[in-house]
């Protein structure tokens, strides 16, 4: 069950999304989707043709029991699909259980959901006998993951790794799941898109992961290395660079970090990326000519 993925259809079909030269792609870590409406506003501001959510909640008291990557996919009219990465056993029960995990949405065809569940993981979410189940200590069953599907964009495949590395432990952890990833994604075939975004926790632009993205031909689409994208929630909390996208190739990009955006702990990320098969399309239709 934890590593079903659910999947739903809500845009018409009858209608083909906008054709044109660039891919726009938004990740953002929404804080479970507790300001549901500010959510919803800025999304269907962006247009993107990609959304890559952290942290959505699944039948959860504190955003009242809703479905919200259901909702946010039915309210926008797109497709999606939702890995679960954790059940919160604070706030369900063994016949409704609450959980949060990770949503792609895209008006495009989208399909082969799947997750991969890293083998390494904190232990410091599990259930212990001597720890009460409420809602400050955050006791969970599952771990964390990069939920995986494909993405039909005007006729070419875009493959997606949604991420939410670990929060708790020192960063060789989150390189290992980071490093998971990237071993999948070693695996896609040309001539696909592969985007690589999420919540890394970790600041992904001037260490060791970003010399690993080069190496593999990735690079990152928001290119704004200084610029937090998280929100200061007190005196002890700085604010961090810890969300990130990464797309295959060398393909034009320009990012921003909508830092007026406060519906959540982490500002919403975008990059517009140049599509580079366009232009081959064109040149091999031409030479069949």
């Amino acid at each position: 069950m934890m590593d079903e993925v659910i999947c739903g259809t809500f845009s018409s079909g009858r209608e083909q999304p906008w054709s044109r030269d660039y891919v726009r792609v938004v990740s953002w870590n929404i804080e479970r989707g507790l300001q549901f409406s500010a959510i919803l506003d800025f999304l269907r501001f962006a247009k993107a043709d990609l959304i890559l959510l952290q942290e959505v909640d699944l039948n959860v008291r504190r955003t009242q029991y809703l479905d919200v990557g259901y909702e946010l996919a039915r309210s926008l009219r797109l497709n999606y699909v939702f890995g679960k990465e954790f059940q919160e056993l604070s706030a369900g029960c063994s016949l409704s259980p609450a959980y949060h995990g990770l949503a792609t949405l895209s008006p495009w065809p989208m399909s082969n959901g799947r997750i991969i569940r890293f083998r390494r993981q904190s232990n410091f979410w599990k259930p212990r006998w001597y720890m009460p189940q409420i809602a400050l200590f955050q006791r969970r069953l599952g771990g964390r993951i990069s939920l995986v599907a494909d993405a039909l964009i005007d006729h070419q495949r875009s493959v997606t790794y949604n991420l939410h590395l670990e929060s708790r432990g020192k960063d060789s952890l989150r390189l290992d799941q980071l490093g998971e990833t990237l071993e999948d994604a070693r695996g896609q075939s040309e001539p696909a898109l592969v985007i690589i975004a999420g919540d890394f926790n970790l600041n992904a632009g001037n260490d060791c992961a970003a010399a690993t993205f080069r190496t593999l031909g990735f690079h990152d689409g928001v290119g704004l290395l200084e610029v937090p994208t998280t929100v200061s929630c007190g005196l002890f909390q700085r604010k961090r660079s810890i969300d990130w996208i990464y797309v295959s190739g060398e393909v034009r990009s320009d990012g921003q970090v909508h830092n007026t955006v406060r519906a959540s702990d982490h500002y919403p990320i975008s990059a517009t990326f140049a599509r580079p098969w366009r232009h081959g399309a064109q040149a091999r239709r031409h030479q069949a000519g």
